[in-house]
């Protein structure tokens, strides 16, 4: 009678409920009983003294090409992860023309850190429309995914290299509208898209969609409106929010009906007011019939700089042309002594990470040569003082001899007490979503791809969120927000996503280097302890911390596998 028994487990349900000992039989990829099974059943796990919980939901991913040359979409669901929706911050890479092609490509190296080689060799880029895309990987990934259709795909797709440097033409516009109805007709999830400045493309310029006007990103909103589309994801400016920026964020989720997610807050206490002027967004669209959420990191913000990338040092006050040079020149001119003063200088003026700047501060992580392998885990500020050179040109001495390759990270922000009271707060807030993985992206910059073992073991270990509550904003809070069908709580007949752990070790493993990637690059990667198993629709997709050979993943399209959502509901 079923498929698989999972036994004596305390099942928290996705719904902040109470957790509660209860067995689960799974049958046709869905679950068919929670309580107490009798009867007995072939396949049966004994979860005596562990976690049943449903699948985590992870809202905002980059696993756009990965799809294509790791089907697990790792290291996600070890992790516990059964849903992703990618297509996030504009950057899809579809619709696709295949004069673009080549745009695309060097777009998504520079600005979301997936390496060149690995998106030359890994991904086919055969398809064109959004329907396409999705139809070469139905039926091949191991988690479920869904995918937002993207700013800048529509706007290069519709506008050539016009898309970058001007605004739409009344024609171009209804184009993109029209693409982009096609898209959400094809199953696309909704519309993304991006203002950050940190966003710039291979030759140092802004992303197409920052050179969209109001109105284009409103018209384009309009089209989710009566549509089976349920979200918007969106980046207004990494700085400040004033009434500009509050209304554009509000008629955006008006024009749609939809809610709408920006990206990104990591809390730190010295912010406080800032994150608080932000939060008003939310506040101000529901006056007018809006809906505007903020998402937010569990953890302190460590990033990891290179000058191979340039990310985010191409956003301190002239940098962004330096950034974008070819290896070479960039060596060049971090070797020149006059050039390195003026890189130097400009850093200096204020921009929104200046901070950035203090080379003191930066410890060296992971190093290439052999010969500096001794100053890893040093600061910048420390080897200076041994060598009796300022801290800049150290860093840049470093650097050049490395090939550009040196990790550098900053000091983490918000590790102390006043901004883990902070970041509790912001978990309990209305206004916020726990998300920003950005899992897929930035694979030698970020590794917060492990947010969800992360969340659970700072919520133990800091007693900030009962288990039951952590393990709600995890799962039931985003289902409901992307209208996912029967997904995020563990109810009789839903789908069979769920993550069997150790609430007592659950945490994520150490950071480290993986060289796996397709071309023969690398990546940050962290596996997770005390995450037994994962099931994807009934079907075992982690086994003891492992992947199965299991790829019972769902392609969740619009309206098929979502119910409608509004702003307003």
């Amino acid at each position: 009678m079923f498929d698989l028994v999972i036994r004596n487990g305390t099942v928290i349900d996705g719904t902040g409920n109470p957790g509660r000992i209860a067995d689960v039989a799974l049958r046709d990829g869905r679950i068919l009983t929670v309580g107490e099974v009798a009867e007995r059943c072939e396949n049966e796990i004994d979860a005596t003294g562990l976690v049943v919980a449903p699948g985590f939901v992870d809202v905002h991913t980059h696993f756009d090409a990965q799809v294509f040359w790791d089907t697990t979409l790792s290291p996600s669901p070890l992790h516990g992860v059964t849903t992703v929706i990618s297509g996030n911050c504009g950057f899809t890479i579809a619709p696709l023309e295949p004069e673009h092609g080549d745009y695309m490509m060097q777009m998504l190296a520079r600005v979301e850190g997936m390496p060149l080689t690995s998106l030359q060799e890994g991904v086919p880029w055969d398809w064109r429309t959004f329907g396409e895309y999705l139809d070469s990987i139905d039926g091949t990934l191991m988690p479920n995914a869904g995918f937002l259709v993207g700013h800048s795909a529509l706007r290069r797709t519709v506008m050539g290299e016009r898309s970058v440097g001007e605004f739409a033409s009344d024609d171009e516009l209804q184009a993109m509208k029209q693409l982009l109805a096609e898209s959400i007709s094809a199953g696309g999830l909704g519309f993304s898209s991006s203002w950050a400045k940190t966003h710039n493309d291979a030759d140092g310029e802004a992303v197409p969609s920052r050179h969209a006007s109001q109105k284009e990103l409103i018209e384009l909103c309009s089209v989710l409106r009566d549509s089976d589309a349920v979200a918007l994801e969106f980046i207004p400016t990494i700085e400040r929010f004033d009434d500009e920026v509050y209304q554009l964020l509000t008629d955006m989720s008006v024009a749609a009906d939809k809610p709408l997610n920006w990206n990104v807050i990591f809390a730190n206490a010295r912010q406080a007011d800032l994150i608080e002027e932000k939060l008003q967004a939310s506040d101000f669209a529901a006056r007018q019939g809006g809906r505007v959420i903020a998402l937010t990191a569990p953890m302190p913000a460590v990033s990891r700089l290179c000058f191979e990338s340039g990310f985010l040092l191409d956003t301190l006050h002239g940098w962004g042309e330096p950034m974008a040079l070819p290896n070479e020149e960039k060596m060049a001119l971090l070797s020149d002594p006059e050039q390195r003063r003026k890189l130097n200088e400009d850093a200096q003026k204020p921009s929104a990470f200046r901070g950035v700047a203090r080379w003191e501060r930066l410890t060296v992580g992971e190093v290439t040569k052999e010969g500096l392998k001794h100053l890893e885990g040093q600061t910048i500020g420390d080897i200076a003082e041994q060598t009796g050179n300022t801290p800049w040109d150290t860093l840049c001495e470093i650097v050049v001899e490395d090939g550009l390759k040196t990790g550098l990270y900053p000091p983490a922000a918000g590790d102390n007490d006043e901004s883990w009271a902070l970041r509790q707060a912001l978990w309990n807030d209305d206004r916020c979503l726990i998300g920003a993985s950005d899992a897929g992206a930035h694979l030698d910059f970020l590794a917060t791809f492990n947010y969800s073992t992360y969340l659970l073991a700072a919520a133990r270990d800091r007693d900030l969120l009962s288990l039951e509550s952590a393990v709600n904003k995890l799962t039931d809070v985003p289902a409901r927000l992307y209208g996912l069908k029967d997904r995020g709580r563990i109810e009789e007949g839903w789908w069979a996503d769920l993550v069997i752990f150790d609430a007592a070790e659950v945490a994520p493993a150490e950071v480290e280097v993986r060289e796996d990637l397709p071309g023969g690059a690398w990546r940050l990667y962290s596996e997770a302890v005390g995450v037994h198993h994962v099931f994807i629709n009934g079907e075992h997709a982690v086994r003891n911390g492992e992947f199965t050979d299991a790829r019972p993943g769902a392609l969740l399209r619009s309206g098929r596998d979502t119910e409608r959502v509004s702003a307003t509901a």
